[in-house]
């Protein structure tokens, strides 16, 4: 029974009923770079260049609103009045500007425009970027996330979370029996793409650390031949897909659970959940071979691990203390360093470390509903992200660390509830929903920046 509680636990998703408030944390006043995009110079264009031009720069001024905890958008000043070809540094000083993007748009080929930007450092009063970009109608998208991308990291020296995209679940193809197949999106909900058509069930994706392949869980069926006579049975079969050539290849499929796979930083090797022996516990294997090594070694079922860059530290799921919650401990030996770290809700759920390994998200029941929070991977800073907000589950934060992402339930009626994609920033202030009408969505995973 308590392999059993634990699948039902960690897999599937539970009803609650839904309420109105947002209660986030982390809302002190800070003090915020002011940062103007301004509207682009127009050269000899036609008129669906010019709504082309007008698109792009809607998506890159849509892109930094999700860094508005970095950034305070300003009313644009100049309105396209030649503030790329001659830039007023003075005007934007006296209105409190800390950066100013201008750029000018020039006929490409075809229907194709040319981009030019400029950005501006204006207490230093240099241009600390200038670059040209071509894009079409048809990749507006790809492209217009990549200017952003090179706008974001001429200003912060870091990466944004603009060329990600995001994975996740949903069982949009269920008719009589419930499917749940793996779907790709851009970081901001858009350009949905479908990626598996198996009708069955698809459960815990994850990237591999050069984004090129995808491990997830599949309930299969096979044929079990048992006193002269033939069955059919269900196990939860451990999966690769090479993103590339699209080809499919079993991993593991051992009786029982193979499941909560995750990537170590070699790409090779992968730290997973495994109940072939009768109990659940964490394993060390590469992928390719038959060797594996086992970490987790208790009586008590262990699984859903997540592990640091580095390697140095796992976190993992344990029903040690009577009911689920979490753990730290050295994956480099069995049961080494073993540590008890959450003691909030009755039990939790998706430990997730964050890119630099110093924090684990993760869900925990509370108050007759899942909710989200954020720890110290030393135990330490407890921090409720969400309240009131539906019940909250699978969280992931984003390759740069400033961002979650999860699956919110809600309760529309008595019978019927609805749960879709959002995303947050780290201190827990929800930014939108990602997905909608897409079916009953899960399991959100980030791919990893390049």
């Amino acid at each position: 029974m308590k392999l059993i509680f634990l699948i039902i636990t960690i897999i599937f998703s539970f009803q609650t009923f839904a309420q109105d408030a947002v209660i986030a944390v982390g809302q002190a006043e800070q003090d915020k770079d002011k940062i103007v995009i301004d509207d682009p110079e127009l050269v000899d264009l036609s008129g669906d260049q010019k709504r082309l031009g007008a698109e792009l720069i809607d998506l890159l001024r849509n892109d930094f609103i999700f860094y508005k905890h970095k950034f305070n958008p300003v009313d644009y000043l100049d309105k396209g009045k030649n503030s790329y070809s001659s830039p007023d540094i003075e005007k934007w000083a006296s209105g409190g500007v800390t950066y100013f993007i201008s750029s000018k748009i020039e006929d490409g080929t075809g229907s194709g425009i040319e981009a030019h930007f400029k950005v501006w450092s204006i207490l230093t009063k240099k241009e600390i970027f200038s670059g040209k970009f071509k894009l079409k109608t048809e990749n507006l998208r790809a492209v217009g996330h990549q200017v952003a991308d090179a706008l974001y990291r001429s200003i912060t020296g870091k990466a944004s979370i603009f060329n990600s995209k995001i994975f996740f679940v949903s069982d949009r193809t269920s008719y009589r029996e419930t499917m749940k197949e793996l779907y790709i999106m851009d970081f901001d909900g858009r350009r949905v793409d479908k990626l598996t058509n198996f009708n069955s069930v698809v459960l815990s994706p994850s990237i591999s650390p050069d984004n090129s392949k995808m491990m997830f869980s599949l309930i299969a069926q096979k044929k079990e031949y048992a006193n002269g006579r033939t069955r059919l049975i269900k196990n939860i079969d451990l999966k690769l897909l090479d993103l590339r050539s699209k080809k499919v290849s079993t991993v593991s499929d051992r009786p029982g659970i193979n499941s909560g796979a995750i990537f170590g930083a070699d790409g090779q090797t992968i730290y997973l959940t495994l109940s072939f022996s009768g109990n659940a516990d964490v394993y060390e294997m590469a992928i390719g071979s038959t060797r594996m090594r086992k970490i987790t070694s208790h009586y008590s079922d262990d699984v859903d691990p997540s592990i640091t860059r580095d390697g140095s530290l796992m976190t993992f799921l344990s029903n040690r203390p009577g009911r689920a919650h979490i753990y730290t401990m050295n994956p480099a030996d069995t049961e080494k360093d073993v540590k008890r770290i959450s003691f909030v809700g009755q039990f939790n759920a998706t430990p997730r470390f964050s890119p630099d390994g110093k924090e684990i998200v993760f869900t925990s029941w509370v108050d007759n509903g899942f909710d989200l929070y954020r720890i110290g991977a030393d135990g330490n800073n407890l921090v409720r992200l969400t309240k009131g907000f539906g019940s909250n589950e699978e969280p992931a934060f984003s390759p740069d660390g400033e961002f979650i992402i999860f699956a919110s339930k809600k309760m529309i009626s008595r019978s019927k509830a609805v749960q879709d994609i959002y995303i947050m920033n780290r201190e827990g202030e929800i930014l939108g929903q990602l997905t909608q009408n897409f079916g009953h969505c899960f399991s959100p995973q980030w791919t990893n920046l390049p």
